[in-house]
């Protein structure tokens, strides 16, 4: 019988564990309650006497058994050595539940897995909960993002992607007794279809600064122009935070693909964001929702960004945020 939820725990090119496991090791000990306090499992794939580096972490986080496969074949990621000791592992271990970050990474392995295993996979989702059937119940946009979907698997095996920064991530009080449970890559005989022949850093996409961004002010088709979006920067500048849009407004050119928060976009979840000129459309609101505090300018006052907002002002974005920066300067 499958039973407890395990979690790919990603090492990425930098040499640290992506940030989305401890999200979604803190949402999985949410959800183990609600399966009669099952284990809470992490899968490393690594070079070799790489996991002693993430031990601290594992313990931290409530992780109750790591199963580690270390070889220095195993430093740089490839599709075939992976899925297949991950395949190995999973046929050891027997979770009931496998949840991996929708990273580039595990958008590859993650239907790979599941079409070996016969596993129902939901992609990309923006939340996950246990039924009352004990079934993994994950939710995730539909119908470009008109509609949230909330997927049943009908396998023994569930699988979900999940996106970056929907979970908070929370330490234990108490660290966690971790077993480490160590084994060897099957994988001779494989063959490598792609081989690394030089990583050059420079080259490696910069962590968008939005991820991280304690306060964010975004702005929709509502600040009209890119001038709109200059004033925008000066209020954000004021705040020390990062400026974000809507798809709105990088649509219509105002904005960069880059600053897109929503379903097509990023995910953030600062302690507060400011959205200006937004209507709130459900594509926007799926990227920003677990922000702690959210404000709304808008000069609609029947814009749907008010049903989410914490803190709302009815006027003209373009009125009020020369105020506003008069006030804070």
């Amino acid at each position: 019988m499958n039973k407890g939820i395990l979690l790919y725990a990603e090492v990425n090119k930098s040499n640290y564990v992506q940030p989305v496991f401890f999200e979604l090791a803190s949402k999985a000990q949410k959800l183990a309650e609600k399966i009669d306090n099952c284990p809470v499992m992490a899968l490393i794939i690594t070079k070799e006497g790489n996991t002693q580096n993430f031990k601290e972490g594992f313990e931290k986080f409530g992780i109750d058994e790591v199963y580690v496969v270390e070889d220095d074949r195993l430093e740089n990621y490839t599709t075939e050595f992976y899925s297949k000791v991950a395949l190995d592992e999973i046929k050891k271990i027997k979770p009931a539940i496998i949840l991996i970050g929708a990273t580039t990474q595990g958008r590859d392995l993650a239907p790979r897995l599941a079409s070996e295993l016969h596993a129902g996979l939901t992609a990309d989702c923006i939340e996950l909960d246990i039924n009352e059937k004990g079934q993994l119940a994950a939710t995730r946009p539909t119908f470009d993002g008109q509609l949230m979907a909330t997927i049943l698997s009908k396998s023994d095996i569930q699988m979900a992607t999940v996106r970056e920064n929907v979970f908070k991530p929370m330490e234990h009080d108490t660290p966690k007794q971790t077993e480490y449970i160590y084994d060897k890559a099957e994988i001779y005989g494989l063959y490598e279809r792609v081989k690394i022949l030089n990583f050059a850093k420079g080259i490696e996409k910069e962590r968008n600064k939005l991820l991280d961004a304690k306060i964010i002010i975004s702005g929709g088709k509502g600040m009209k122009t890119a001038k709109g979006f200059e004033l925008l920067k000066e209020f954000a500048d004021t705040l020390g935070a990062e400026v974000g849009a809507s798809r709105g407004a990088t649509d219509i050119g105002i904005a960069p693909k880059n600053m897109q928060i929503g379903q097509t976009g990023i995910t953030v979840s600062p302690k507060i964001y400011i959205a200006c000129g937004i209507s709130g459309a459900i594509q926007h609101i799926v990227g920003m929702e677990n922000s702690d505090k959210i404000f709304a300018i808008n000069i609609d006052e029947n814009a749907p960004i008010f049903e989410h907002a914490d803190y709302g002002i009815v006027g003209d974005v373009f009125e009020i945020l020369p105020k506003l920066i008069g006030e804070l300067k």
